[in-house]
């Protein structure tokens, strides 16, 4: 649908191997997304790293978006994931959490830039991992707590890729602020650090180095 705003979370990993410039290939990817933009394909389309480890998250308009379409220039610079049929270069992370749904185009474009697109990972204990999925998804399927419309949550074997903007636009998915939300209570319940690996400042979720970070507000 021409109106449709789809959100994604991937996963990648940079080789150890071969040839090549990384900074290169990510100049050359932000001037692919750069066109992809002007083309009103993409929304905002941001890549983030921690070690050899890479996180995306893009917004496509109006039909689905591979990211090999999106950060295609990195293929070479890219480890492959065994999959089905072929390899990959990159994973798909299970959407799981988030406060807002795209109500088209003109509800999901920001008025000004963000100061900040950010990236943030965290590591679930895998004993307490499918708890908070399933805390999360309750939360998201109310649709109750009021926070950040851009926040997205991404789940890749243990890992969580959460992506978030600056200054932040509070809302909650049934855009009625006006009753409290018993899911929240119910995690809040369990304990939810303790699902959590904690990074060496105790903290759940740690920033993550920012490589691209792009949006169609940048014009403004």
């Amino acid at each position: 649908m021409k109106d449709m705003i789809y959100r994604y979370h991937y996963r990648g990993h940079i080789s150890y191997e071969g040839d090549f410039n990384l900074e290169e290939r990510l100049a050359e990817t932000k001037v692919h997304i750069k066109k992809l933009i002007m083309e009103h394909k993409v929304m905002t389309a941001c890549l983030y790293r921690h070690e050899n480890m890479l996180f995306a998250y893009y917004e496509a308009i109006g039909e689905e978006l591979l990211p090999e379409e999106v950060f295609g220039d990195l293929h070479n610079c890219l480890a492959k994931w065994p999959g089905d049929d072929t390899t990959r270069d990159w994973v798909r992370m299970h959407h799981i959490y988030w406060h807002c749904i795209p109500d088209g185009i003109e509800d999901w474009r920001r008025a000004t830039r963000p100061e900040l697109r950010r990236g943030r990972i965290a590591y679930l204990k895998p004993e307490t991992m499918f708890e908070y999925v399933y805390h999360h998804v309750a939360i998201t399927d109310e649709g109750l707590l009021v926070g950040d419309k851009y926040q997205s949550i991404g789940l890749h074997e243990n890992i969580l890729f959460s992506y978030f903007e600056e200054p932040k636009t509070e809302i909650n998915i049934k855009r009625d602020a006006s009753k409290p939300s018993k899911a929240i209570e119910d995690w809040l319940g369990v304990d939810p650090g303790a699902h959590f690996i904690l990074w060496e400042n105790d903290q759940h979720f740690t920033f993550i180095e920012t490589l691209i970070a792009m949006g169609e507000s940048d014009e403004l």
